[in-house]
Formats: structure tokens, C-alpha cells, sequence
């Protein structure tokens, strides 16, 4: 076999090959555009073999566009495995490689004559695109074209390297031929266009073209590879992950197993809290699931329609997504069992805070009543003890200076059995014992500044702590309508629903209510988790504000 049929039957090999290995890869991964692009490699790579044809036109066509390969081949290169250009300056080199090979290199076939001396070419069929035969156009523009040529291949291979050093350890094993294949490609190309660039062409040239296609060859069947390596890493690993949940695991073990069943130590499990929509690790703590462009990437895991947790891994795996689901399903049981000890240790953790919290705010409180007694009360009383002191001493000798006096005492006597009063309905409503909760939210309605609605209430009585749990939320919503809200309008509805007693306070003002800012709200949020009560706020901005309480009654 002659050397040029030789030639010839390995592109047809690279061809047909990429063409099927991308064929194949589209099928099996349809969002992933790494298929496709190695289907249009190989298209390309078959229009530039119709450079050897003697038919003018397609002799014309397949020179004119036969570097188109390069761009593909560098697009499908830097977005594998993936399918997507992680960088700004990756989306340049594919923007700038696109525009080479498939405006500039064409145009400048309008000026090529395959006889002439830049061409070299006396067999070859006339260029049916020639425009104007100039040999200087000719050499300027594609020494240019090399050199540009030159410069993205570099820059394709810099960013190979480094997504080489940037990538985990799972990936590195899985896809490493792929990586280095095309690692050996960009320098056999980068050798292949300095050669064109400073040469005539000769044997050199050749011999480098030729060791040039044994990467660009392989590539597809390392692709293959590749992915069925990465199958049977998968099939492989979530079989030791179920008989590893087959052997109960210890407790905290768990992500072990599943950092070793995906290849990612960096992974973290976080469990969900369905009645207080949140997330939390696995002592209980706070999470908030990162970004899409945190480097992270998270699957959440369902069981019998509820998501009960989330594994949070490393984003170069996010073409992994599946395999993680298949993963999150072996140990849906397992996970759904550390979620109950993760609520649990949340549940612990929330309650020694507000454990600590209302101590804090118990203290403030006796506090606050010590001064009030001081500053009111107590002094009208040692007045009065005074006065009443004084009025014994003059009652025979001025009856009426000690009259006076005794009125004054009276008085005295009046104002602090009123302060008393108020200072007693501060710790404990004496209307709310005596005639329940309806009458007492009717009063606090009464005393507000602003107009108030009562929308619904029980009509029954309920246990004394939901009652008093109930009031105090209505009178601290009511008070923060009065001060902050700005409102013209307040509604409360209190219903039963489910074995909970729902207090919905409502009103039009300006809304942006935080319980972080004050002590108010997160005082009732405290009183409310002690009898496992739940406090939900929604306040935005010029929407007013609606304070929802959902209290266990039975």
C-alpha cells in the first residue's frame, strides 16, 4: 500500500471513528455536548478529505475548509467531559480557532492557485474559488494563520494542563487518556504549523503530519474507554456502597462510604428538616446548600415522595449527577435514619438556645419589674408610710392638716395598686385566667392604635399555656404595629387546624420585619419552641407584615 493510500485510509479510520464514538455518546448523553462536537470532528475531518479529490469543486471545498477539524476538535477538547467551556478565555480560544478555520483560512483560498509556487501543487485541479492569484497575499496571511495557529494550540494546551491540575482525583482516573491524548495532539499540531511556517513543506513535514493523526486517531476509542470505565466505576461502586449499608454501619460512617463510593473526600451530607424547612449537617447546625458557582454541586435525596437530605460533592462531578442519584437511592434507608438523629440533635440545639435565651430575657425582665417597683410602687408606698406617719402625729392637735394628709395617702394608695395592676397584667393577664382567651384578645383589640380586626377566634377555652403563649403573640404583634408598622389597618385570626392552634396577625404597613433586630419577636419564637410552638414571619418591604404562630394544643 502506497503511502498516500495509507494516508487516506487512516482518515477515513479518524473520521468514521469520531463519527461513531460521538454518534454514540449523543445517544447515551444528549445534554452533553461532547458527542456532538466529536460528531462534527469527524464530518470536518471528512470535508478536509475531499482535498484530495480531482473534482475541482470538491477539491476547492475540502482545501478551503479542511482546517475546520482543528476548531471542533479543540472545542471538543476543552469542553470534555463536561460538555461546557469552563472559562471566559476557553469560550475566546473556541471563538477565535472558529473564525480562523472557517472565515479567514477560506478567504484566503480566493487568492491561492494550487500551480503556483505557494501552493506547489501541479496535479492538483483548478481552485474553482480563485478570485485573484496573489503569491504575497498568499504567504502574509498564512504565516499569520500559522502563527495564530500556533498561538491557540498553546493556549488549548496550557488550559489542558491546568484543568489537569485542577481536577479531582475520580476524574483524573477516569478520563487521564483522554486528557494526555490530547495533550500530544496540541504538540504534534503546534510542531506540524511551526514546520509550515518556516519550511517549504519536505519530509519532516510529513513524518510530523503523520505522528500528528496517531493521537487524533485514538482519541475517540480513549473517549469510549473512558466512558465505559466510568460506567463499570460507577456499577462497581454503588455495589460496595450496598453492601457496605448491608453491614450497619457505624454512626457517622455514612459519608464516609459515600465519599468513598463517589471518589470525592471533599463530600458532605446535610439532612432536611421538613417542619422547619431548613437544612442542617449532621450535629444539628444550620446549612445553607452553596451556589452554582461555589464549585459545588448538590443532589438531593428523596424517600417516599419527601426529600430527606442532600449530598453536596465536588462540581467536577457534576456529569456525574446520575451516578450520585444512584448512589443517594442505595442509602435513601440509611440516610433517612441519621436524618432523624440529625432533627434530633437540631431539636437539642435549638432548645438550650432558647433555654438560654429566655433565661437572658427572664433576668432582663425581673430586672425591668425591680426598677418599675422601685421607680413606681414602692416609692408611692414609702410616701404613703410616710405621710400616714405624719398625719398619726398631728391628728389632735391639726385635724385638718391631718385629713389632708390622709387623702394624699389615699391617692398614693390608688396609683399603686393601678401600677400593681399593670405590672401584674405584664407578667400574667388577670382576664385571660378569669375570662378567657376571646375577652382578652377583644381588650388588647380595644387598646390598640390602630384599627383591629378579629377575624376568627377559638370560642373554646384551651389549655392555659396555649392561651397564654396565644395572647402574648397577638399583644407583641399588636404593639409592633403600633410602633414600627405604620399601618391603618390590623387583622387577627385564630383557628384550629390539624391539633395546632394557628395565630395569624396581620396588618398593611411597611413591612420589613426582622427578629434579629429586636427582642420582641425572637423572645416569642423562644416561648414558642419551649412548648414546640413555630413562629413564621413575612415581611417584605411595602407589603406589610404577617406574623403566623402555629401552637401544639391537642
Amino acid at each position: 500500500m502506497s503511502v498516500p493510500e495509507l494516508m487516506a485510509t487512516l482518515g477515513l479510520i479518524i473520521g468514521w471513528g469520531f463519527i461513531g464514538a460521538g454518534l454514540f455518546a449523543w445517544a447515551r448523553r444528549p445534554d452533553n455536548r461532547v458527542g456532538m462536537l466529536m460528531t462534527a470532528t469527524g464530518f470536518a475531518w471528512l470535508l478536509a478529505g475531499l482535498g484530495l479529490s480531482d473534482i475541482p469543486l470538491l477539491f476547492a471545498l475540502g482545501s478551503a475548509f479542511g482546517s475546520v477539524y482543528f476548531a471542533t476538535a479543540i472545542h471538543m477538547l476543552l469542553s470534555a467531559p463536561s460538555g461546557r467551556l469552563q472559562s471566559r478565555g476557553e469560550r475566546r480560544i473556541v471563538s477565535f480557532a472558529y473564525l480562523l478555520t472557517a472565515v479567514v483560512v477560506p478567504l484566503l483560498y480566493l487568492f491561492v492557485d494550487p500551480a503556483g509556487e505557494d501552493f506547489n501543487c501541479p496535479d492538483c485541479p483548478d481552485n474553482v474559488l480563485l478570485v485573484w492569484h496573489s503569491e504575497a497575499i498568499v504567504q502574509a496571511v498564512g504565516l499569520a494563520v500559522n502563527l495564530i495557529g500556533v498561538l491557540l494550540v498553546a493556549f488549548t494546551l496550557v488550559s489542558l494542563v491546568q484543568r489537569w491540575r485542577r481536577a479531582s482525583d475520580p476524574e483524573r482516573r477516569l478520563y487521564a487518556p483522554l486528557y494526555w491524548s490530547g495533550v500530544v495532539l496540541m504538540v504534534t499540531v503546534i510542531a506540524t504549523l511551526v514546520l509550515q511556517s518556516t519550511s517549504k513543506g519536505g519530509e519532516a513535514e510529513g513524518v510530523t503530519v503523520g505522528i500528528s493523526l496517531i493521537p487524533l486517531a485514538v482519541m475517540p476509542y480513549l473517549f469510549l474507554a473512558s466512558f465505559v470505565r466510568a460506567r463499570m466505576f460507577q456499577t462497581g461502586a454503588v455495589g460496595e456502597l450496598i453492601a457496605r449499608l448491608g453491614e450497619a454501619p457505624r454512626a457517622g460512617k455514612l459519608r464516609d462510604a459515600l465519599a468513598e463510593a463517589l471518589g470525592d473526600p471533599s463530600l458532605e451530607l446535610v439532612y432536611w428538616l421538613p417542619d422547619d424547612e431548613r437544612f442542617v449537617d449532621a450535629g444539628g447546625r444550620r446549612f445553607e446548600l452553596p451556589d452554582e458557582d461555589s464549585g459545588r454541586a448538590v443532589t438531593k435525596v428523596e424517600r417516599e415522595g419527601g426529600c430527606i437530605a442532600a449530598i453536596v460533592y465536588d462540581a467536577t462531578l457534576r456529569d456525574a449527577r446520575g451516578h450520585v442519584r444512584a448512589v443517594g437511592a442505595a442509602a435513601a434507608l440509611a440516610l433517612q435514619n441519621e436524618r432523624l438523629d440529625a432533627e434530633l440533635r437540631a431539636k437539642v440545639g435549638e432548645l438550650r438556645s432558647s433555654r438560654e435565651r429566655m433565661l437572658r430575657i427572664g433576668l432582663e425582665e425581673r430586672r425591668r419589674l425591680e426598677r418599675d417597683l422601685h421607680d413606681g410602687a414602692q416609692q408611692r408606698l414609702v410616701s404613703t408610710a410616710l405621710n400616714l406617719r405624719i398625719a398619726r402625729t398631728k391628728l389632735r392637735e391639726e385635724p385638718d392638716a391631718a385629713e389632708a394628709l390622709l387623702t394624699g395617702a389615699s391617692e398614693e394608695l390608688d396609683a399603686a395598686l393601678g401600677e400593681l395592676r399593670e405590672l401584674a397584667r405584664g407578667i400574667h393577664p388577670a382576664v385571660l385566667s378569669d375570662r378567657g382567651l376571646d375577652t382578652a384578645l377583644e381588650t388588647l383589640a380595644a387598646r390598640a392604635p390602630v384599627p383591629v380586626e378579629l377575624a376568627s377566634v377559638p370560642g373554646v377555652r384551651l389549655p392555659e399555656a396555649v392561651e397564654l403563649a396565644a395572647y402574648y403573640v397577638v399583644s407583641e404583634a399588636l404593639t409592633n404595629v403600633a410602633k414600627y408598622a405604620d399601618a391603618s389597618h390590623a387583622t387577627v385570626g385564630i383557628e384550629r387546624d390539624n391539633g395546632r392552634l394557628v395565630v395569624k396577625v396581620a396588618d398593611d404597613g411597611v413591612g420589613g420585619a426582622d427578629p434579629e433586630e429586636g427582642t420582641g419577636l425572637r423572645g416569642l419564637e423562644d416561648r414558642l419552641a419551649v412548648i414546640e410552638g413555630r413562629l413564621e414571619i413575612d415581611s417584605e418591604r411595602g407589603q406589610g407584615t404577617t406574623i403566623t404562630a402555629r401552637i401544639p394544643c391537642g
